[in-house]
């Protein structure tokens, strides 16, 4: 018995090579390499066979199985046959797991260079099919709001209760942080410019439409996006991933219906509500700037504000607001209904579905204000 792993090579007949193994055969000691047993074979051509003897092997691992691996992927180029019968009974299931499943001839190739057309045409293609897939999910969400309005749409009343919950009071918190900050960001930066006019009064004219008109609907909007859309976005990515949408489908519900309904719903209804609420934070921080820094008293910059802002000021903002929130809810919905079969499609779907309803708003509060403009309110 050795302390550490020993090769001895013999010829038995001129055609066969037998290599003996004894000693410990394990990772961190001293193990002879396949090169020695290459180097004999490549010095004796005629040997077309290749046999073990481990009578005298103690201990192995994975040392023995590398070097067995390695041995036997030379003498398959050397077309030499090795017999694995006098290896030890476990090596030998493990050699035959290892070679169950030859690796895919393409599984090491190298990224090739992809030119720059061929690089655009991919991309064109690749946009009109989610063009295509996107028309398809608005198509199935007015059949599902159709059956709704009709009473037949499938879906929890308590799920709904849970998600309205989540997007409304949960949301306020942050809410009010940002669209506080941005009144109060905005009525600093018309500060410094109306003050050369001495017409600080008009801070108050400046924020109230600002926020009331458009701000705060765009800053909930994108609060909610990073907040809710991609908390959608997730949540549906996993039962994608858990094939739970699957068993929906096989149980004869509609996953839009069961789904994407009560979310699209429950943002559409609560958007307008936190978009009241983010008037009266901005308006409040615009309020600190003007009584603080400005010396606008309170009554005076009340009134200002009141006379400033009119209801077609707010009505655009709620309908905006409304809008937003029905993008980030399909937005959300889309990538996480879109959602591969792993864990990190789950992470992508989340990106990919902020990414979306923030470009999202964006495009429509373009449309929404050159609409606007053209109806002259």
């Amino acid at each position: 018995m050795t302390a550490r792993g020993e090769m001895v090579m013999e010829q038995p007949s001129e055609d066969t090579l037998k290599v003996i193994l004894s000693g410990h055969w394990k990772l961190g000691g001293e193990l002879p390499g396949a090169d020695k047993v290459q180097q004999t074979l490549e010095a004796r051509p005629g040997v077309r066979n290749l046999v073990f003897d481990t009578r005298e092997l103690v201990h192995w691992d994975t040392g023995l199985l590398t070097f067995l691996v390695n041995l036997g992927t030379f003498c398959s180029r050397q077309k030499i046959r090795l017999n694995r019968d006098g290896l030890p009974p476990g090596a030998q299931r493990l050699l035959e797991l290892a070679s169950a499943v030859p690796e895919k001839t393409d599984a090491r190739q190298a990224a090739e260079g992809v030119s720059f057309l061929t690089h655009l045409g991919n991309q064109t293609v690749d946009f009109f099919r989610s063009a295509g897939e996107m028309l398809e999910f608005l198509g199935d969400t007015v059949i599902a709001v159709q059956r709704l309005l009709r009473g037949k749409a499938q879906y929890r009343r308590s799920d709904l209760g849970l998600i309205i919950q989540a997007c409304s009071a949960q949301a306020l918190p942050i809410v009010s942080l940002i669209c506080f900050l941005v009144g109060l960001i905005l009525a600093f930066i018309g500060a410094i410019q109306l003050k050369l006019f001495g017409a600080q009064i008009y801070v108050a004219d400046l924020v109230g439409i600002a926020m009331v008109r458009l701000m705060a609907a765009i800053m909930t909007g994108i609060v909610m996006a990073g907040r809710t859309g991609g908390a959608f976005a997730a949540q549906l990515g996993t039962m994608q991933v858990n094939q739970e949408i699957d068993a929906l489908k096989t149980l004869g519900i509609s996953p839009m219906e069961f789904l994407v309904l009560p979310r699209m719903l429950a943002l559409g209804l609560m958007m307008p509500l936190l978009c009241l609420y983010a008037n009266f934070m901005g308006i409040l921080g615009g309020m600190v700037v003007g009584v603080w820094m400005l010396d606008i008293g309170f009554i005076q910059y009340y009134n200002q504000t009141a006379a400033a802002v009119n209801l077609w000021n707010l009505g655009i903002g709620l309908f905006s607001g409304t809008v937003f929130g029905v993008i980030v809810a399909l937005a959300g919905c889309l990538r996480g209904m879109q959602c591969g079969r792993s864990a990190s499609a789950v992470g992508d779907a989340a990106t990919s579905a902020v990414v979306t309803a923030i470009v999202g708003i964006i495009v429509s509060t373009a449309v929404i204000t050159v609409l606007c403009n053209f109806l002259g309110i």
